[in-house]
């Protein structure tokens, strides 16, 4: 509002025009008051200065949204000014010019405002003369008929004769925007009234005329008020078509965005499952390969068990041969020993023989050799000290033996229950592999059987699936065959995919059965002749009866390689089970994730159904509603043409008897104020 102020004093000191004192107090009363207020000038005489000032003012947008210039006393030039700097203004919405006695002038002024003015909405009129001047009530009249935005007129006591009406009526053809008219008080009479009429029967968007104090019959405002009700039942019904076409249309894209969600989820999941299925295969022929390396470390385990067994073999049989050399130099010793006791006897037998011939000499020289008796003496306590030594050494010798020969019985003893031992083992072993890779391979089926069906299952669903929706796209839009057919031809590349995939898996698996197979004949064959080897060492065994120190020094190094190659052989057979292990856990945890995916599939099967029906019955409700509202149409439309024409048969009556009437007595006109 200062702004506003502001220029209206800086254009009237660039003007040289005094500015008046009460458009100042004016603006001064409405100082500080908020955009969309009410300029209000009424009763102030505007100069024709003032108006050019005003008109230069309202030339560009100001705050005001109402100008009120009623009883302002404007000059055909100062209204002018006024109006056309109102041409170019977008805020002022409503104008009043009540009692200003426009003219001529002010008409074609008017006319020009309501041709270049887009924002105003009502102008009051009321107390003017407009229609005394014929030619400048049609160039008004003729912006009327070009204005997009003007909806209330009132031009009230403005002198409007017959002529007037009849081009205020051509404009009526014309416009439509104009939803409010007030001509009371004017000299339309029943010419104008029938132009009217003719008007109404083009123009749909008048709803309230006023029309009294016209010289107009009852019958003809009658008639008007019919065609004003008609024109608002239309008005009414037509926003009420256009407020459920609206929200059909809506309904209808809402519907159409579900859809093509609905379609991209379902490409989504497709796509989704495809992707899980190519990780199942993978991770399965990860799996698969996996087991083929764990069977070819067992058989790389078996091949060096039996080349151990070989070397064990080997070393038996050189410990046979060892324990023949021992025999022998057991055998050479005790001949020695024979030896060595024939020769002490003949030695003894010889010192007796010599004693007893001593024995003279030594009686006959006991006194001369008392000293050599004592030394032969000593010499015999040695022999005989020597002689029990050496029976004391054969004593123990013959118990070492015995000892020897008890250990290496109890060793032989020990020796066979580990064999035995690790008999039972390696049968345990390979009956335990043969169990796991039965229970693979009968996991592998079922898990084979149980995709497969899963899978036909899934396709079945899904060309159903893929039936419903081709029924409900055909029916929502016509455009949707061709995503349908990409559909369809996905769907059946990925069944035929699927069904290949599925082909070589079971091909591939049962290959390697056959191979699972091969291996577990050749190792219940290498079992067979494990046994016939052990059973032979077994009957070797019983011939080794006596070892020596370095035999027993040979059995404990064999012992402790035994034992470390029983503790890889634990080692490597643990390491297996818990691979194992470790793929029975990654192939139930894929089990529960593929029942998860199927569960998540079934649900999403069951949420596209029930989104399918209730679609479905939406469209239908919908169709229905648009049937009902045709039907209401097409009657409203019938019975419309019927009133036409009813209204049209009364008419030409009406217009007979008031010819009738004209003819006999001419009309005369008065304005009223």
């Amino acid at each position: 509002m200062e702004d506003f102020r502001r220029t209206y004093l800086r254009l009237c000191k660039e003007g040289g025009v005094e500015p008046q004192e009460s458009v100042l107090a004016q603006l001064q009363e409405t100082r500080g008051v908020a955009a969309g207020s009410r300029l209000d000038l009424r009763g102030h005489s505007l100069s024709v200065d003032t108006c050019a000032v005003l008109g230069k003012v309202l030339h560009k947008d100001t705050l005001f949204t109402e100008l009120a210039l009623s009883d302002c006393m404007l000059t055909e030039e100062g209204a002018k000014l006024l109006l056309n700097g109102l041409c170019a203004n977008t805020t002022v919405k409503v104008l009043d010019l009540k009692g200003n006695n426009l003219r001529s002038t002010g008409a074609e002024a008017l006319g020009k405002l309501l041709v270049r003015n887009k924002t105003l909405c009502r102008l009051v009129l009321e107390w003017n003369a407009l229609g005394m001047w014929e030619e400048a009530f049609s160039v008004f009249c003729e912006g009327l008929a070009t204005n997009a935005c003007l909806t209330q007129l009132d031009l009230r006591n403005n002198q409007i004769n017959h002529q007037g009406a009849s081009e205020l009526c051509l404009a009526l053809k014309r416009n439509s925007t104009l939803q409010e008219l007030d001509v009371r008080w004017n000299n339309i009479g029943l010419l104008g009234g029938r132009s009217f009429l003719e008007a109404l029967q083009q123009n749909r968007t008048l709803t309230h005329l006023e029309m009294a104090g016209n010289n107009i019959p009852s019958d003809t405002l009658k008639a008007l008020e019919q065609a004003m009700d008609h024109n608002s039942d239309r008005q009414s019904t037509m926003r009420e078509s256009r407020s459920r076409t609206q929200v059909l249309s809506k309904e209808i894209q809402i519907l159409k965005e579900e859809k093509g969600r609905q379609f991209l989820s379902l490409m989504e999941t497709i796509d989704k499952q495809r992707d899980e299925m190519g990780r199942s295969t993978r991770t399965t022929s990860i799996h698969v390969g996996q087991l083929q390396e764990a069977l070819n470390e067992r058989k790389s385990v078996v091949n060096s068990l039996t080349a151990k067994f070989q070397m064990t073999e080997a070393a038996l049989a050189m410990s046979e041969q060892k324990n023949h050399n021992l025999g022998e130099l057991l055998t050479r010793v005790k001949t020695e020993k024979d030896e060595q006791r024939e020769r002490q006897s003949r030695e003894r037998k010889k010192e007796q023989e010599d004693s007893a011939l001593r024995e003279g000499k030594l009686l006959r020289e006991m006194n001369s050799m008392s000293e050599t008796n004592v030394q032969l003496k000593n010499k015999l306590e040695k022999m005989e000290s020597r002689c029990k030594s050496q029976q004391d050494q054969i004593f123990e010798l013959k118990q070492e033996l015995t000892n020897s020969t008890a250990e290496l019985k109890l060793r032989l003893a020990q020796a066979e229950e580990r064999l035995e031992m690790e008999k039972k083992r390696s049968k345990q072993s390979l009956e335990d592999m043969d169990n796991l890779r039965q229970k693979e391979v009968d996991h592998v089926n079922r898990h084979l059987d149980e995709s497969e069906r899963a899978l036909q299952d899934r396709i079945l669903k899904l060309e159903g699936q893929r039936i419903q929706l081709e029924e409900e796209l055909s029916r929502a839009k016509a455009a949707c065959v061709t995503e349908r057919a990409q559909a369809e031809e996905e769907l059946g590349k990925v069944r035929v995919q699927v069904r290949l995939e599925e082909q070589q898996r079971v091909s591939g698996l049962e290959e390697k059965l056959r191979g699972l197979r091969q291996s577990r004949d050749e190792s219940q064959s290498h079992c067979s002749q494990q046994k016939q080897t052990i059973a032979e060492l077994q009957a070797r065994s019983g011939q080794q009866s006596i070892e020596t120190d370095g035999l027993r020094r040979r059995i404990e190094e064999l012992q402790q390689e035994l034992s470390g190659k029983d503790q890889e052989k634990v080692a490597e057979v643990s390491r297996v089970r818990v691979e194992l292990q470790e793929q029975m856990g990654h192939l139930q945890a894929e089990r529960t994730a593929q029942g998860g995916l199927k569960e998540k599939i079934a649900a999403l099967e069951r949420e596209m159904k029930v989104l399918a029906s209730n679609h479905r019955e939406a469209i239908l409700d919908k169709e229905s509603e648009i049937s009902s509202l045709f039907e209401k149409l097409r009657l409203r439309e019938a019975e419309i043409q019927r009133m036409r024409e009813d209204e049209a048969q009364r008419a030409s009556f009406l217009q007979n008897a008031i010819l009738t009437y004209v003819q006999g007595s001419p009309l005369h006109y008065s304005p009223k104020k």
